[in-house]
């Protein structure tokens, strides 16, 4: 059996293998993702973004969670840095979401940035269009976390959270020409934390003032570590997944 019959019969070890081949790169992944991309299918891609320590795993983890209560199968790729010895991941993001590693309707694969800019990974693309190819409803794409320049998400998520916590409002001018442009949804994380309603408001009067072409973006908060607010964030992205 081909590599391409096994991924679309959704096979871990198959789909593994897949991702690898392109992010080693050369003419058999070009000819393996022209074959993907024949078979015309897309789940669509959520990205996850923002700052370091904003608490974008553990909001991937709880969404996970969220998605396969309403029967949806979950992809999950997730940047991580490169090391600096070895070139790999850190694997970081995929010991997070470990407790879903018994679950068949879940994988989760970690990618290195290989020095890649912009947050994600050279392969994260194709990446995505493999776990759509075997059969995931959904795909969550959660990038390294590197600030305003990590903004390559947009060209590969059909939805986009920026993750925000209480504390980073002096850094949202910072951001604001970068990273807050691309937000379809900004997730206000950690919101039990002092300083979450001015971060809030500072938040909506930065959209207010915004002259930007597409719909104003939702404002959602949430406390991933213990699920407040998950629900409403949630059922957006069931809404994206079953439209």
């Amino acid at each position: 059996m081909t590599l391409l019959r096994e991924v679309i019969r959704g096979s871990p070890r198959a789909i593994g293998r897949a991702i690898s081949l392109v992010e080693d790169g050369g003419p058999e992944s070009r000819r393996f993702m022209k074959d993907i991309r024949g078979l015309r299918r897309k789940a669509p891609v959520v990205g996850i973004t923002g700052a370091p320590g904003a608490g974008k795993s553990t909001l991937a983890d709880r969404l996970i969670s969220h998605l396969r209560k309403h029967g949806l199968k979950v992809g999950v790729v997730a940047i991580d840095p490169s090391s600096p010895f070895t070139g790999g991941a850190v694997l970081g993001d995929r010991i997070r979401m470990i407790r879903h590693s018994a679950d068949p309707g879940v994988y989760v694969r970690s990618m290195a940035s290989r020095g890649h800019r912009g947050g994600l990974s050279k392969a994260a693309a194709d990446a995505c269009e493999i776990l759509s190819a075997a059969g995931m409803d959904v795909i969550l794409l959660e990038t390294v976390g590197v600030g305003q320049a990590e903004v390559d998400v947009i060209h590969v998520a059909d939805l986009v959270l920026v993750v925000l916590t209480p504390g980073s409002g002096d850094d949202i001018q910072t951001f604001k020409a970068g990273i807050m442009e691309i937000a379809d949804i900004f997730v206000l994380n950690k919101s039990d934390l002092a300083g979450a309603s001015a971060l809030e408001a500072q938040v909506r009067s930065m959209i207010e003032l915004g002259a930007s072409p597409k719909p104003a973006p939702l404002v959602f908060r949430t406390s991933a570590t213990d699920g407040r607010g998950l629900d409403p964030l949630g059922a957006e992205i069931v809404k994206l997944a079953t439209r």
